[in-house]
Parts: structure tokens; sequence; C-alpha cells
């Protein structure tokens, strides 16, 4: 059964990836390890910070892997001097202006080599399952956070790996409401979560990530975490 088998998380720090840790050990999954990347990114100290706390909340070990390399061939918002485009509330479900912020933050391979890295660790310590935070909602303009990429790696780690490792995605189906509403059920700890691209002390409020939580707990009425979370 795969209660009784050993999973991996690709944790962030951030609402999609702390999610998908307490939904499925809510369900009796067996998270014993998790990794989180440093590739240059502006606001990899928050994450690590909320990662350590999360890590810490749910008793896991944490690894981090360093991947310096991965900055020097991105040219994208998220690791350059160039800022970090806002894209506000109202205009999230516009296409035209997400998907030009999608190209703005854009890391080479970013999924599939952090979920290959993650499948070797899963290979060479028996461990059989990677849980990734991809949704429904990124999905939209981020193709390496849709159904097509989970399925299409998953036929990948059949072959380049002797465990057969599996990527489990949690919360596919699930836009940001959604996901903050079983964040919610599940008592899960969002005062420790970084969801910004930006390096600002708190959650900046203007990029594309910050605003879709943000609309999410809007939606949800909690007016103490918008406070706590944003700057």
């Amino acid at each position: 059964m795969i209660q009784n088998k050993k999973s991996i998380i690709l944790l962030s720090g951030g609402l999609d990836s702390v999610v998908s840790l307490a939904l499925l050990r809510n369900e009796g999954i067996n998270i014993t390890n998790a990794i989180i990347f440093n590739y240059g990114q502006k606001s990899f100290e928050k994450e690590f910070k909320a990662a350590e706390k999360i890590a810490e909340f749910y008793g896991i070990k944490l690894d981090c892997i360093e991947l310096d390399w991965l900055k020097n061939i991105t040219n994208t918002a998220l690791v350059s001097q160039a800022s970090v485009p806002s894209v506000n509330i109202k205009n999230l479900d516009d296409k035209t202006l997400t998907t030009q912020s999608m190209k703005s933050v854009w890391v080479p391979n970013r999924n599939g080599l952090f979920i290959h890295i993650a499948a070797a660790f899963a290979d060479s310590f028996n461990i059989d399952y990677i849980i990734i935070g991809a949704n429904k909602e990124e999905a939209a303009t981020f193709s390496d956070n849709s159904k097509e990429f989970i399925e299409d790696i998953n036929k990948s780690l059949k072959t380049s790996t002797n465990k057969k490792v599996e990527v489990l995605a949690p919360l596919i189906n699930l836009n940001k409401e959604e996901i903050v509403k079983k964040a919610l059920e599940l008592n899960v700890p969002l005062q420790y979560i970084n969801s910004c691209y930006n390096n600002t002390p708190k959650h900046c409020g203007n990029c594309e990530s910050c605003n879709r939580l943000k609309r999410a707990l809007v939606i949800a009425k909690k007016q103490d975490l918008i406070e706590q979370l944003f700057d």
C-alpha cells in the first residue's frame, strides 16, 4: 500500500508545497525527506527559512541542494537584476499578462531538473514517491505544473530509476482558493510560508505569486494572515 512506502517532497516553503505535505501526511503517506534548491533566486533566504520551519514542524529531514550553474544560465527576473513583474490581483485571470509574467520568471527546465535530482535521492535511499506542489491555477501558464508534465515525467522515471520512482501531485486539480481551504482544514502553519518572488522582509504583495496567495486569503476571509504575511 502507498501508506507504507517512503516519500520525498520538493519543499520550497511556499503554499503549494506545504499543503501537499500536510494533505498527504493526513492521508497516511510516510514523508521522510524534503529537498530545497538554491539556484540563486532572489527569495532563497526567505524560502530556506520557511522550509526549515515547516520541516521542523512536521518532523522531516531537509536537504539543501546548491545549483550555482543554473543561475549562470538563467536570465529571467527570479535571479537577475531585472525587477520581478507586478501582476495586480484584478489581472490574475488575464492570460496575456500572466503569460508575460511567466516568461519573465521562467527558470530553464526547473521542475524537470528538481524532480530528477529528487529521483536520484529516491533511487539511492529506497524512496518510492516524489511529492510536488503542482496545481491547476499555475498550470494555466506554467507548463511544468500541468497534468501532462506529471504524466510525462512519470513515464521517464520508469526507465531512469531502478526504483521506478513516481511523482505525486495532490493539488493538480485545485486552484489557490481551494488549496488555502485545504490548508485551513488541515491546520497548516501558514504563518511560516513564503510564496514571494522578491527578497523583501515579508511578502512583497506585488508579484504574481504573492497576489495569487493574497487573493485566496481574501476569499477565505483570513485578514489576520494577510496582515502577518504581507508588507
